[in-house]
């Protein structure tokens, strides 16, 4: 039986419909497949590439749709915040709190994360080696919170692209805590369609066996039943209808590795 960790879900609400319909979606296969599941969606996305671009319902529907995924499929929630203020509001909901890579930093919003007391899942910052997240990692610890997932999304490598080096994986586990795969942000490539990110979703299966393997903890999957026409993001995330198998085929690499 799988005991696999997953955060998966669209990047951003589109709609209370979209979301709703993933997430009944997502139960299923994870009933199924004895997952331990975080439905994820972001109710903002304040780091879009174009000023433009569609960033979301904003925190209070965003939460509303969240709090009814729970209610609805007694479903566990993971949500991103973006500014100190919005963390007791999420915590409400949410229980994984999640820091984007870019503000893996700064310290305020680390602090106020931890003080709610929830699991706090930090993104590694694309411009960090992976050992520089101890002190990303001590500024929660040390304001009282020890639920700590580190998450490797990828580091970058020159002009528009991302390279995910597995030995990073190993050296934050040494760090002390779970890690955490991003296989669909780690196939990005940042503003590379000029005013929106682009990248490549047939790589992220692939990247996912290949961490599992040497030792990550969890998967994080941005999932969408039509991902050319999603609102954000829909370059690299995977198509809901091929969620199911590539699950199945990452458990047989995690049981592998496991089975001792």
């Amino acid at each position: 039986m799988s005991e696999l960790f997953l955060i998966a879900g669209p990047c951003v609400i589109e709609s209370e419909e979209n979301v709703m319909y993933i997430a009944e979606k997502m139960k299923e296969i994870t009933d199924r497949l004895h997952i331990d599941y975080y439905f994820k969606a972001s109710f903002d996305k304040a780091n879009r590439t174009s000023i433009s671009s569609y960033r979301g319902p904003g925190i209070e529907e965003g939460m509303r749709i969240l709090k009814k995924v729970k209610d609805d499929f007694k479903l566990k929630i993971a949500t991103d915040i973006h500014e100190p203020w919005q963390a007791n509001k999420v915590a409400e909901v949410a229980d994984i709190i999640q820091i984007p890579a870019f503000l893996c930093r700064q310290t305020d919003l680390l602090v106020a994360a931890a003080r709610t007391g929830k699991i706090i899942n930090i993104k590694k910052a694309q411009f960090l080696a992976p050992k520089d997240m101890i002190n990303v990692a001590n500024k929660v610890k040390e304001s009282g919170n020890n639920k700590i997932l580190l998450c490797e999304r990828g580091t970058s490598f020159g002009y528009n692209n991302l390279v995910v080096d597995m030995t990073g994986i190993v050296e934050m586990k040494k760090l002390g805590y779970p890690v955490v795969i991003d296989a669909t942000h780690s196939v990005q490539k940042p503003g590379g369609n000029g005013t929106s990110t682009g990248g490549n979703r047939e790589y992220a299966e692939p990247l996912a066996k290949a961490a599992i393997a040497v030792g990550a903890d969890a998967l994080f999957f941005e999932v969408h039943p039509d991902p050319d026409k999603a609102l954000s993001d829909g370059a690299n995330m995977v198509k809901l209808e091929d969620i199911e198998g590539i699950l199945k085929r990452v458990i047989r690499v995690y049981n592998s590795v496991h089975q001792e």
